[in-house]
C-alpha cells in the first residue's frame, strides 16, 4: 500500500474520529403544532444545541397574521434547547405556510408535526435546500411514508458508529453468500428491537446502549486481528450469530433517535415500517459503495504487505474505543 493511499485512509477515519465535535449539525430540529381550536395552536420548537448556553440560529417565521399569545417559555435539555408558546391567526393555519430561518446556512433538518384538534396528523420534513413548507387542510399518507423513510436513510448514513461497525463486518466475513446471511441477521436482529423499543415494549438507557454500540465496533476490530493472525474467531466462524447479537443493540440505538423524532399517532406502524425501510436503504447504500472501493483497490498495483492489512483494524478500533470511553464517561 502506498503512503498516499495510506494518508487517505488515516484522512478519512480522521474525520470519523471527529464526528462527535461536528455531529450536532447533523441532528434534526423539531417542531409541533398542537391544535388547540380553531385559531389558537401551541407551539414545541426544539433546536440542536452547540455547547452550553448556545443553539443553532433557526427562527420560524408564520404567515402574516400569526400573533403570540402569552409569554414563551425556554428551557435547556439533553443539549437542545426547547421553547413553548402559543400562537392564534383567525382562520387557522391551514393553507399558509411555515419558514424556518437560518436552516439554509446548516446541514440539519427539520421534522415538522401538526397534531389536529380532530385527532389527525401531518408530519414532514424540511431541508436546507427547502426552508419553508406549507400547511395542508387533510394529511396524505404519502407524507408519512416519504418523510420517515428519508428520516431513515438519513440516520444511518449520517451514524457514523453504526457504519463503522458495517464496514468492519464488511472487512472481516468476506464472500457475497456469507456477507448476505451476516447483514441479514443484522437486519434482522435491530428491526426487533427498534420496534420494540419504539413502541415501549423494552426501555434500555441511551448511554449504556451508545457504549455497547462502540464496544461492538471494537469487538469486530478485533475479530479482523485476529483474522490476519490466522487465528479465525466466532465472527469469522459463525458471522450471522455476531450480527444478530450486536444488531439487538444497534436496533436500540435506532429507537433512541426514533423517539426524539416521534411517531404520528395516527400511522405508527406505517411511519416505523418506512423508518426501518430507510435504514436498510442506507445500510444498502454504504455496503454497496465498501465493495465498489475494496474491488477498485484489488485492481490497483499495490505493494501490501502484512503490516497494511492490519492497519484498518487498528485504525477502526482506535476510534470505536476512543467512543467508548467518551461514552462510559457520559454515565
Amino acid at each position: 500500500m502506498t503512503s498516499r493511499s495510506i494518508g487517505l485512509l488515516l484522512a478519512l477515519l480522521l474525520c470519523l474520529y471527529l464526528q462527535p465535535v461536528v455531529a450536532h449539525e447533523a441532528r434534526p430540529a423539531y417542531l409541533l403544532l398542537h391544535q388547540v381550536d380553531a385559531q389558537n395552536y401551541d407551539v414545541l420548537w426544539k433546536v440542536p444545541g452547540m455547547g452550553e448556553d448556545k443553539r443553532l440560529a433557526l427562527d420560524l417565521a408564520f404567515a402574516p397574521g400569526t400573533t403570540m399569545v402569552g409569554a414563551m417559555h425556554t428551557a435547556f435539555v439533553s443539549n437542545a434547547f426547547l421553547q413553548r408558546w402559543r400562537v392564534r391567526r383567525v382562520g387557522g393555519l391551514d393553507g399558509t405556510s411555515v419558514r424556518v430561518a437560518g436552516l439554509q446556512a446548516t446541514l440539519t433538518d427539520v421534522l415538522v408535526r401538526l397534531e389536529r384538534s380532530d385527532g389527525t396528523t401531518q408530519t414532514m420534513r424540511v431541508s436546507p435546500a427547502q426552508p419553508e413548507f406549507e400547511i395542508k387542510a387533510t394529511s396524505a399518507r404519502w407524507d408519512v411514508t416519504q418523510t420517515y423513510l428519508r428520516l431513515g436513510i438519513g440516520h444511518i448514513l449520517s451514524g457514523f458508529d453504526h457504519l463503522l461497525f458495517v464496514l468492519a463486518l464488511v472487512l472481516l466475513v468476506g464472500g457475497t453468500r456469507r456477507l448476505f446471511w451476516a447483514v441479514t441477521a443484522f437486519t434482522a436482529a435491530h428491526s426487533l428491537t427498534l420496534v420494540a423499543a419504539t413502541l415501549g415494549w423494552v426501555h434500555v438507557p441511551p448511554p449504556p446502549v451508545e457504549a455497547s454500540i462502540a464496544l461492538s465496533i471494537v469487538f469486530l476490530a478485533n475479530e479482523i486481528l485476529q483474522a490476519r493472525a490466522r487465528r479465525p474467531g466466532l465472527t469469522s466462524r459463525s458471522p450471522w450469530i455476531v450480527a444478530f447479537l450486536f444488531g439487538l443493540v444497534h436496533g436500540l440505538g435506532f429507537a433512541g433517535a426514533l423517539s426524539e423524532i416521534g411517531l404520528p399517532a395516527s400511522a405508527i406502524p406505517l411511519a416505523l415500517f418506512f423508518f426501518n425501510v430507510g435504514v436498510e436503504i442506507g445500510q444498502l447504500l454504504f455496503i454497496a459503495c465498501v465493495l465498489a472501493v475494496i474491488a477498485g483497490i484489488r485492481r490497483m498495483p499495490l505493494l501490501r504487505s502484512e503490516w497494511s492489512l492490519r492497519l484498518p483494524a487498528y485504525a477502526i478500533g482506535t476510534v470505536a474505543a476512543f467512543w467508548t470511553i467518551q461514552r462510559i464517561s457520559m454515565f
